[in-house]
C-alpha cells in the first residue's frame, strides 16, 4: 500500500527531522520501532528520525479553516483539539485517526524491551506482539467503490515499551455512576500491571477526580483486588464533579505517577483529554488511558460498554415481575423505568429480550398521548384485546411532555447532566386520570429497578469483556501511547480522546434494529407525515453531499510525494466525475447507488455513528413535533423503476449555499492531504429510495412493520 509518507534517502534523515520538527512543532508521532524490521540499536551520535517527521500532518497550522478535518472525521472538532488530532492518509480514502505518543513532545525517550517475551505464560505463544501497522476500521460494511474509511489503531502488546517495570508507578480512579463491572476492570488493572509488566507500584485514587488533592492514595496489590469482582460498586469509591486538571497533574507530579488509568462515563473522558492536555503542555512522561464506563452504553465509536449486558439481563427480571403483576390483575397495566438518559439501548434490547412488552419509550422515539394514534388510544386497545399491558420506559423519555406539565428550573448535577423529572412516577399519574376519565377499571404497577441494576456485580460476559478492556489499556499505556480503550466491530483499539466526546451514541429510530422492535411489540411509531418527510429530506441532502464529496476525493490524482493534486482539485467542478482509466483509482461510487443501497446488517451495533441527528437520520424529542391524530407509511419508489436508474433528486436551496461553502474552504496549502470523509453508517443507509429496512413502512397504528 502506498501510504502518505515521504521516504528520504538516509543522509537527509537527520535534516529532514529537525526541520519537520522545527516547522510544524507537535506533529503526529509513534514510537521509533514501530516497523516491520527489527529493532536494532543506533550507532553513537547518529539518532533515529522519528516518525513524525514522515507523517502527513493535519493540524491548526495546516487547516487553519478545520473544515477539511471536521468532514475528514464526520465530527464537530473543537478548534483547541486541532494541535493533537493525528490523521495519516493511505491509499483508496484509507484514513488513520491515530492517539497521541510520548514521543510526540518527548522525541529521545528510550525504548525497553516488552517483559512479556520472558513471561512463562506468554512467551510461547505464536505472533504475541501486535504488528506496527494493524488497524482496526470504523466501519466493516462497505461497497465495492466505496472508500475504505476511518482506521484506529489496534490495541496489544508491543515489542518495545516506554517503561521499565521498576520506574513505573500507575494510579486507578473511578469517576461517575455505577455500573456492573467497576471491580473487574479495577482487579484486572492492578493484577495485569503486576503479573504481565512486573510492576509493584500500584494505587488506587479514593472518590473520584477530587481523591488525587484530597485523600491519600490508596496502595493495592493482587492479593488486596482478589476478590473485589464478586461485589457490584466499587472499592476506590467514586463521585460526580470534583475535577480540577492543575491540581490532579501537579499532584501527580508530585507524586512521580507515570501511567493513569480513568474509568468513567463521557464526562470523565472529557476530564481525561483535559489531564493529558495539561500533561503535554508541561512535558511530563506520563500516559493517561482511559476506560469507558456507561451503564446506558451511549459511548460513541465503540460497540458497547462493559456492563451493558448485565444491566439488561438485570431488567429481564423488572420486566418479568411487572408482566406477572399486569396478568394477574383485570385490566392490569406494568409500567418499568429502565437507565437511558439521552439513549434507550438499554429500554429497547430489554423489550426485544423479553418478548411481553407491548410498548417501549426512548428518549429518541416521540411520542404524544392523546388523540388519534396516541399512547392512550394504544393501551385502551391491548387492554381490551389481552386484558393486560406491559410499558417500559427510558428514564429519558417523554421529558419535552412533562415539562409543557409540570413547570420546572433547568437544573443539573456535578457532573453537568440535567436533572430529570421522573417520567415513571408522571406516565403512572397521567394513565390513571385516562381511565378514571373513560370510567374503566384498572390495576397499575410502578416498578423503578435503576438503583438495584447499577448495584450488582458483573454476569460471566461483561467479566470477560472488562478483563480483555484492562489488559488493552495496560498494553496501551506501557507502550506510551494516550487513548481511550473500547471495541469497534469486535477487535479492540485506542481510540483518540475527542472521538469519544465530541457526541453520544444514540439510537437510530431509522434503524432496522428499531424496526425489530416495533414489529415485536405492535406499537405505533408515533410519527406525523411531517415528522417523516423532514427526516427523509435531511437524509437526502445529507447523502447527496457526502457522494459528491467521496466522488472528489477519488477523482484527485495521488502524487509521488504525497500530495493530492491541490491545484487540480481546486479547478475540478463540484459535480461527479469518472477518474482516468489507466490510474490504480477505483471507480469512484455513483451517488444513486451508494444512497439506494440497501444495508447488509440491521444490528444496532453496526449502526454506530459519532453524531446521531436530524441530519444523520435520528429523531430526536427536541427536533420533532408529533402531531396527534395521524398515521402514516414510509412512501415507497416504484418497484419497477431499477434504483440505478433514478435521477438525483433536486437539491434544495440548503444543499446549494452547503456545496459552495464547501468548494470555498477546501482550499488548503500545498502538500496536505485531506483524508475522506467516511461513509454513513447502516443507520443512514435505511433512507433508501425504496426505504426498506425503515421501521416506519407500512406503519398504521398498532399494526406490525413490514419484515425486511
Amino acid at each position: 500500500m502506498a501510504s502518505s509518507h515521504i521516504i528520504l534517502p538516509k543522509e537527509e534523515e537527520e535534516e529532514a527531522a529537525a526541520a519537520a520538527v522545527a516547522e510544524v512543532g507537535l506533529g503526529a508521532a509513534v514510537e521509533a520501532d514501530h516497523d516491520h524490521r527489527p529493532y536494532q540499536e543506533q550507532g553513537p551520535g547518529k539518532a533515529a528520525l522519528p516518525f513524525s517527521a514522515t507523517c502527513v500532518r493535519i493540524s491548526r497550522d495546516s487547516y487553519p479553516n478545520l473544515r477539511a478535518l471536521r468532514n475528514a472525521s464526520t465530527m464537530t472538532l473543537h478548534d483547541d483539539d486541532a494541535a493533537f488530532v493525528k490523521l495519516e492518509e493511505g491509499d483508496y480514502g484509507y484514513v488513520l485517526d491515530d492517539v497521541p505518543h510520548l514521543t510526540d513532545y518527548l522525541p529521545d525517550l528510550p525504548t525497553f524491551p516488552n517483559p512479556l517475551q520472558d513471561h512463562p505464560a506468554y512467551s510461547t505463544v505464536k505472533q504475541y506482539f501486535v504488528n506496527a501497522d494493524d488497524t482496526v476500521p470504523e466501519k466493516v460494511v462497505v461497497q465495492k467503490n466505496s472508500p475504505r474509511g476511518v482506521h484506529f489503531r489496534r490495541a496489544g502488546p508491543r515489542q518495545r515499551v516506554y517503561f521499565e517495570s521498576e520506574e513505573a508507578k500507575a494510579c486507578i480512579v473511578t469517576c461517575g455512576g455505577l455500573c456492573p463491572g467497576l471491580n473487574t476492570v479495577i482487579r484486572e488493572l492492578v493484577c495485569g500491571l503486576s503479573h504481565m509488566y512486573n510492576v509493584s507500584n500500584v494505587f488506587g485514587i479514593q472518590n473520584g477526580y477530587k481523591g488525587f488533592y484530597s485523600s491519600n492514595y490508596l496502595p493495592m496489590t493482587p492479593k488486596s483486588v482478589n476478590d473485589i469482582h464478586k461485589r457490584g460498586g466499587t472499592v476506590l469509591g467514586t463521585s460526580r464533579g470534583g475535577h480540577d486538571t492543575k491540581k490532579i497533574v501537579d499532584n501527580i507530579q508530585d507524586r512521580g505517577i507515570n501511567q493513569v488509568f480513568i474509568i468513567g462515563g463521557d464526562g470523565t473522558q472529557k476530564g481525561a483529554y483535559e489531564i493529558y492536555k495539561e500533561i503535554r503542555r508541561r512535558g511530563l512522561q506520563v500516559a493517561v488511558a482511559g476506560i469507558p464506563k456507561t451503564i446506558d452504553n451511549d459511548i460513541a465509536v465503540i460497540d458497547k460498554s462493559f456492563g451493558f449486558d448485565t444491566a439488561v439481563e438485570e431488567a429481564q427480571r423488572a420486566i418479568n415481575a411487572a408482566h406477572v403483576e399486569a396478568s394477574s390483575a383485570e385490566n392490569g397495566i406494568g409500567l418499568v423505568k429502565l437507565m437511558g438518559r439521552y439513549s434507550g439501548f438499554i429500554a429497547m434490547y430489554a423489550t426485544l429480550a423479553s418478548r411481553d412488552v407491548d410498548c417501549c419509550l426512548i428518549p429518541e422515539s416521540p411520542f404524544y398521548l392523546e388523540g388519534e394514534g396516541g399512547l392512550f388510544e394504544y393501551i385502551d386497545r391491548r387492554l381490551k384485546e389481552n386484558n393486560h399491558t406491559v410499558i417500559v420506559v427510558a428514564e429519558g423519555a417523554g421529558q419535552d411532555l412533562i415539562a409543557q406539565s409540570i413547570p420546572a428550573a433547568d437544573q443539573q448535577d456535578a457532573s453537568g447532566n440535567k436533572l430529570l423529572l421522573d417520567v415513571g412516577l408522571w406516565l403512572t399519574h397521567k394513565i390513571k386520570d385516562y381511565c378514571k376519565s373513560k370510567k374503566m377499571e384498572m390495576t397499575i404497577k410502578y416498578i423503578d429497578p435503576t438503583y438495584m441494576i447499577r448495584a450488582i456485580p458483573s454476569n460471566a460476559s461483561d467479566n470477560v469483556y472488562c478483563t480483555l478492556l484492562a489488559h488493552s489499556a495496560i498494553h496501551g499505556a506501557m507502550a506510551g501511547y494516550s487513548f481511550t480503550v473500547g471495541m469497534v466491530n469486535g477487535r479492540h483499539a485506542y481510540i483518540p480522546f475527542h472521538r469519544v466526546t465530541s457526541t453520544r451514541n444514540k439510537v437510530r429510530i431509522t434503524d432496522r434494529m428499531w424496526a425489530r422492535l416495533l414489529s415485536s411489540t405492535n406499537q405505533p411509531s408515533f410519527l406525523s407525515q411531517k415528522d417523516i418527510d423532514a427526516a427523509r429530506e435531511a437524509d437526502k441532502a445529507a447523502n447527496r453531499m457526502k457522494s459528491r464529496e467521496d466522488a472528489k476525493k477519488q477523482s484527485t490524482p495521488v502524487l509521488a510525494n504525497g500530495t493530492d493534486g491541490v491545484e487540480a482539485q481546486l479547478a475540478a467542478p463540484i459535480l461527479p466525475q469518472q477518474p482516468a482509466t489507466d490510474g490504480p483509482v477505483p471507480q469512484p461510487a455513483r451517488p444513486d447507488v451508494n444512497n439506494a443501497t440497501a444495508p447488509d446488517a440491521g444490528d444496532q451495533e453496526e449502526a454506530r455513528t459519532t453524531g446521531t441527528d436530524v441530519a444523520g437520520g435520528t429523531l430526536t424529542q427536541a427536533e420533532v413535533k408529533p402531531t396527534p391524530g395521524t398515521n402514516v407509511s414510509w412512501p415507497t419508489t416504484p418497484p419497477d423503476t431499477p434504483e440505478r436508474d433514478v435521477a438525483p433528486a433536486p437539491r434544495t436551496e440548503h444543499a446549494q449555499a452547503t456545496e459552495m461553502e464547501l468548494d470555498v474552504d477546501t482550499a488548503r496549502p500545498e502538500g496536505c492531504t485531506t483524508p475522506p470523509p467516511v461513509q454513513d453508517s447502516e443507520g443512514s443507509d435505511t433512507q433508501s429510495a425504496d426505504c426498506r429496512g425503515s421501521p416506519m413502512h407500512g406503519m398504521q397504528a398498532g399494526a406490525s412493520v413490514k419484515r425486511d
